[in-house]
């Protein structure tokens, strides 16, 4: 079988999309149907963690090192040799060293059709160069090497399944990520690589409970750098923001590479931006991209945090220089909201545009924009149709981010009831909802507004603004004017619960309470939760790490005694 010559993947719209023959279906394990899904040409809102997005740091360089027939390690030019090493460790290869390597497996496979671990590593390589620079297009090429792969040698090649995983959650598709990551698993238990894309898998599926077995597992397999980004992330979600500080700073101490390095410092940064820490988060941000010149997250991350800090000229660079390197549709939507905060009209709706396009362009190559999407609509478009759109995820992927997109979406086209419902999900300790998220409470603290729930209304909206005063350009000073339109809560405390004739007692009022009275029952037919839950405490956002010198790590954090 022969591959495709690979074309030059222009930035933004207008990005060519490589040509070449269909893949054949291989033997072996297939993935789920995708349950009807069909995307609206329409744009989205990324602050999914944030969820963030969404794969895991590097994590779709899973692959063994490859090997010839006999067991022993190719010799390889420099560059090349470098990204062979990066691959067998899980972590970031520089993208020069990514594109050697892309460059020799190819001849490779020209070569020799049948070597399917050669098509395994081919398909990882374009996988994480289409996630480094968001060329989409490359996920298709991806697919149609790890496929070969897989035809190739259908029995023992969990190479190619550890691949499959990995492109699937690089794309959002958590379905495919979970079938082929426990495929992976089945056929080599002891085997590390494809834990990272099933922990993501998982937590996009919402399924806490098999996110923490699974991270258990692989930090039982091993204990470097990657699995701790892992597991830093997975505290992250958890509230337990002091384990996710040791853990990244122990990941970037440990890191072997600049890109790996420059990785974690991302990381860390993103940290420190959702608990409100504006400038560790600059420093973060920048020291990653003193490391790795191509560290377009973190050069979009200066972008967020200078704009926090009243610094728009500079954060404008910052965003049009990550959007040149890395059209993400979720740049654009940040970019273009501090355009609108900035009152340049005009400039916002070109951004807005452009976000449009790029979510069709991925869309065209199998990835799942809808959260940001989603979200952009409800906020800068038509709230139905974001509505609509997030219904069809929610049936997909059933996670926290999920549902507090579908909540604010429904609060937007006017359903606050059912809104409340879904917002009360994401911030729901039962179903995994602890992470400390600003823009999760200011939604729910709107919705509760709206109902004249004056008193939890008060509560959440002053503990979006408590995680992170400038959580967004646009939401934050909202959150501020909601906050004091409310004004103070009546004096004298809640009312006393009135006494029946018998002797007992009524409860209190819910609206100063704290509990929401439209947050319970069953759920319904259009898959509404149906669970009460109070939000997660207001705690301390943890220490802050000390400064350090830019590209040095932070140093590491004490490490609590038992789960926050």
């Amino acid at each position: 079988m022969e591959i495709e010559e690979r074309q030059p993947v222009p930035a933004g719209p207008g990005r060519e999309k490589p040509a070449g023959p269909r893949p054949e279906e291989p033997v072996g394990p297939q993935p789920p149907e995708r349950s009807g899904r069909r995307r609206s040409p329409l744009p989205r809102r990324a602050l999914v963690g944030a969820v963030a997005g969404c794969v895991v740091l590097g994590g779709v360089l899973v692959l063994l090192p490859s090997l010839g027939r006999g067991g022993a390690a190719r010799p390889a030019a420099g560059p090349v040799a470098r990204a062979v090493t990066a691959v067998g460790a899980g972590v970031p290869a520089a993208l020069p060293d990514l594109e050697a390597l892309i460059d020799d497996r190819e001849a490779r496979v020209r070569d020799r059709p049948r070597d399917d671990r050669s098509w395994a590593v081919l398909g990882v390589a374009y996988t994480e160069r289409a996630r480094r620079t968001a060329a989409a297009a490359y996920y298709p090429k991806a697919e149609k090497a790890l496929r070969t792969s897989l035809r190739v040698r259908p029995d023992d090649n969990a190479a190619a399944l550890d691949g499959l995983a990995s492109l699937a959650a690089a794309r959002g598709d958590f379905r495919a990520a979970k079938h082929w990551g426990e495929a992976a698993v089945k056929l080599s238990p002891k085997r590390w690589a494809a834990y990272p894309a099933l922990i993501d898998a998982y937590t996009g599926l919402g399924d806490y409970k098999a996110t923490d077995r699974a991270l258990d597992k692989l930090l039982s397999l091993r204990s470097g750098p990657t699995a701790q980004a892992v597991a830093a992330r997975v505290y992250g979600d958890r509230g337990r923001r002091e384990d996710a500080a040791a853990a990244i700073s122990d990941a970037a101490a440990g890191a072997a590479n600049p890109s790996e390095r420059a990785a974690f410092l991302q990381q860390a940064g993103a940290l420190a931006w959702e608990r409100g820490d504006l400038q560790e988060s600059l420093h973060y941000y920048r020291a990653a991209v003193n490391t790795d010149a191509d560290a377009y997250d973190a050069l979009a991350g200066q972008g967020r945090a200078l704009a926090a800090l009243g610094r728009p000229s500079e954060a404008l660079r910052a965003y049009r220089a990550a959007l040149a390197k890395r059209p993400a549709p979720r740049y654009a939507l940040e970019l273009g909201e501090l355009y609108e905060k900035l009152g340049l009209g005009g400039a916002a709706r070109v951004q807005y545009d452009l976000l449009r396009e790029l979510v069709r362009q991925e869309s065209a190559e199998g990835v799942d924009d809808e959260l940001v999407l989603g979200l952009f609509e409800a906020d800068h478009g038509d709230p139905q149709a974001a509505v609509r759109a997030l219904r069809a995820e929610w049936q997909r992927h059933p996670g926290i981010a999920a549902a507090d997109a579908l909540g604010w979406a429904l609060h937007r086209a006017g359903d606050n009831g059912e809104a409340l419902r879904f917002a009360v999900r994401a911030m729901d300790k039962e179903h995994g909802g602890r992470v400390r998220s600003a823009l999760y409470a200011y939604h729910r603290g709107q919705i509760e507004r709206d109902l004249g729930q004056s008193g939890p209304a008060r509560r959440h909206l002053a503990e979006a603004l408590r995680i992170n005063p400038s959580f967004s350009p646009l939401l934050a000073p909202a959150a501020r004017e909601a906050l004091a339109a409310l004004g103070e809560p009546p004096a004298g405390g809640p009312p006393e619960p009135a006494v029946e004739p018998d002797g007992s007692e009524q409860s209190g009022s819910s609206e100063e309470s704290g509990e929401s009275g439209d947050s319970a029952g069953a759920t319904g037919a259009a898959g509404a939760p149906g669970v009460a839950e109070s939000s997660p405490g207001s705690g301390s956002s943890g220490p802050t790490a000390p400064s350090t010198a830019p590209g040095q790590p932070p140093a590491p954090a004490a490490r609590p005694s038992a789960a926050r």
